[in-house]
């Protein structure tokens, strides 16, 4: 029994060691750490319990044998919270899948559906291992329909931290979440000379599919860190404000914030004159628990902010207009963003708190051209089926179809409160009033001093807040200082929520 038991200890002693000394050497000099070290990283000390560490390839064409065969899956806590990992280990065969890569990863997925824990997944692979063929494109899609399965039923995130290329990709974009690292991550559906070869573009890694490109213009990633320890830091964040699975709460955290505070500067933070911009992340960090706001998807579609947040240590997802880019518009962009932001806390009974301000959506060819309508009825679906508590409060502006689309009371909203220098109307007073009254304005004395006069009627009679409380449209009209009390206390009543919805197969989202 000695000596099997010191051969044991051997083999997990190599299981270690993944591809070898030199090899983790050269993942040190590229600035990475392995997936060993990532995982102790992110995991509560001495938690983690791996799965699997003693698996090897089955294929005849591959002389070396690595126990793990290139990925290192297991489970362990994470702020004392059970979480499943998954890290690619790119010191053996680049962390290339194949056929028993796959089964692992998928065999820790099935159980963490099982259990009903978050599934982690560290990316750092080089795709598909080729001496394996196909068995490894069947890896790949096994996993994708994990994915699938898993989607809506327990938090997915995952991080690239390294190459991430052809096939591999699906894999994390069907997931909640995306974490890149800055320089050293990369994902692309083709590399920079295979579409030289075929296009005659030029292209660097990092401006096709670096961290930036897709944190910023194609809104693949939720988050570019500057190294992995942020990266693995910003992970534990979002698992803090998620349950673990579908049928449970989020956590609450022990409340540090007065309930009742009532933060004076809410009452000049959004300036009287409609057109002029402010930055909406002041309103939610003033009527959310101090320093609680969490920004997701920051550099992309910036004229909507959404996050995470905390009232009283309730954790609310957060749907914004952001006055300071293109107004606030919607578009097209804007409107996918948070479209899957509402979908996710939804998915994760994560309450919604909307803050409006908006003129409308996004005018001209461009957009109509490429589907605005379509893509801003997204989001009017994803507010419309949410049985999460939705929470609104028009700030300012809420003008024509974008009114409706942002959590009015229409499409279900439980609360909706109006500030008093909120607007609510088909279009801007001024825009009305050319239309209505353009023949009574040019016969005039003074043109422009009738058309401000008639904008200011037009104004109190149909835009006024009050208009829309007489008509029960919103539920109050109530003072800025007043917002946090109020949300909180609308949050305790209704976050016992519940609703059945006609029993479909599904919806038909207009994708």
């Amino acid at each position: 029994m000695d000596e099997r038991i010191e051969d044991l200890r051997e083999k997990r002693a190599e299981a270690l060691l993944g591809g070898g000394e030199d090899r983790i050497a050269a993942q040190h000099e590229k600035g990475k750490m392995t997936a060993r070290e990532r995982i102790d990283y992110f995991v509560d000390d001495d938690t983690f319990t791996e799965i699997d560490q003693l698996r090897t390839h089955r294929a005849d064409n591959l002389e070396a044998e690595h126990y793990g065969d290139g990925v290192v899956t297991g489970y362990g806590e994470v702020d004392g919270r059970t979480t499943f990992v998954f890290a690619h280990d790119f010191t053996v065969f680049g962390g290339s899948l194949g056929e028993v890569f796959g089964e692992k990863v998928t065999k820790l997925m099935d159980r963490a559906v099982e259990v009903g824990a978050p599934i982690v997944g560290l990316n750092d692979s080089a795709g598909a291992r080729i001496q394996e063929g196909v068995v490894s494109l069947a890896g790949y899609g096994d996993i994708f329909h994990r994915n699938q399965r898993a989607s809506g039923v327990v938090p997915q995130i995952s991080a690239i931290m390294g190459p991430c290329a052809g096939g591999a990709v699906y894999s994390p974009a069907i997931t909640d979440f995306v974490v890149m690292v800055k320089d050293t991550s990369h994902m692309f559906i083709t590399g920079p000379d295979v579409i030289e070869t075929v296009t005659g573009e030029d292209v660097s890694f990092e401006e096709l599919g670096g961290a930036q490109t897709h944190a910023g213009r194609s809104g693949v990633a939720h988050f570019a860190e500057d190294d992995e320890e942020a990266a693995l830091d910003r992970i534990k964040a979002l698992l803090s404000f998620l349950p673990p699975n579908n049928v449970e709460d989020p956590p609450r955290v022990e409340p540090w914030d007065d309930p009742d505070r009532r933060d004076e500067e809410l009452t000049s933070i959004v300036p009287d004159q409609p057109r002029k911009p402010y930055d909406v992340v002041s309103v939610i960090d003033s009527v959310a628990d101090e320093g609680s706001f969490l920004q997701v998807h920051e550099g992309f579609a910036k004229n909507i902010v959404v996050g995470f947040a905390r009232l009283d240590g309730h954790s609310v997802g957060v749907v914004a207009n952001q006055p300071r880019v293109n107004a606030g518009t919607l578009d097209i962009e804007a409107s996918e963003k948070a479209a899957r932001f509402v979908r996710t806390c939804d998915a994760f009974n994560v309450p919604i708190l909307t803050f409006v301000d908006v003129p409308g959506f996004m005018p001209g060819t461009d957009q109509e051209h490429n589907g605005i309508i379509r893509h801003g009825a997204k989001l009017l679906y994803a507010y419309s089926e949410a049985t999460v508590p939705l929470l609104t409060v028009i700030l300012r502006k809420a003008y024509g179809g974008a009114y409706d689309v942002m959590a009015s009371k229409h499409l279900g909203a439980d609360v909706n409160y109006a500030w008093p220098s909120a607007e609510i109307a088909v279009m801007g007073p001024r825009g009305a009033v050319n239309v209505l009254f353009s023949d009574e304005i040019e016969a005039a004395d003074d043109p422009e001093a009738k058309r401000e006069e008639l904008i200011s009627e037009y104004r109190e009679e149909y835009a006024s807040p009050y208009t829309a409380a007489d008509r029960g449209f919103v539920d109050a009209v109530i003072e800025p200082t007043e917002t946090r009390p109020r949300l909180i206390q609308d949050l305790e009543v209704h976050r016992s929520r519940r609703e059945r919805p006609p029993e479909k197969k599904h919806g038909n989202l207009p994708i």
